[in-house]
């Protein structure tokens, strides 16, 4: 048996999507995808960039994850960083994980995103 992912989702709360748009599209580069039908009266939004599928749900209880997260693979972490930080989102380096480079960020709702890549 094998497995495979094929997409993360994070809760967001009702009627963040334009802020999350901001964010996740704006500062981040990812591209929204076409919910299908059956889903789209739901609200939330998908995104995508590269093998990275993202899924951002109503939740109307929301609390954001902080400790949960996604690891992303970033193929240049600095550059993702130096953005973050000119966008005014913090950013914590974390050398805690051998043979990787990484970094925690918080996105526009405070749910905690890893960023990562092999060193």
């Amino acid at each position: 048996m094998t497995f495979g992912l094929h997409h993360v989702q994070l809760a967001i709360e009702p009627g963040s999507e334009d802020r999350c748009r901001t964010f996740y599209i704006g500062v981040l580069g990812l591209t929204e995808v076409s919910k299908p039908p059956a889903l789209a009266g739901r609200g939330g939004l998908w995104l995508r960039a590269g093998g990275l599928e993202l899924h951002l749900g109503v939740e109307p209880d929301f609390r954001p994850a902080r400790k949960a997260h996604p690891g992303i693979l970033a193929d240049d972490l600095d550059a993702l960083a130096a953005r973050l930080q000119e966008h005014g989102v913090a950013v914590e380096w974390d050398d805690g994980f051998p043979g990787h480079r990484r970094f925690y960020t918080h996105d526009c709702l405070g749910n905690r995103l890893e960023f990562l890549t092999p060193e």
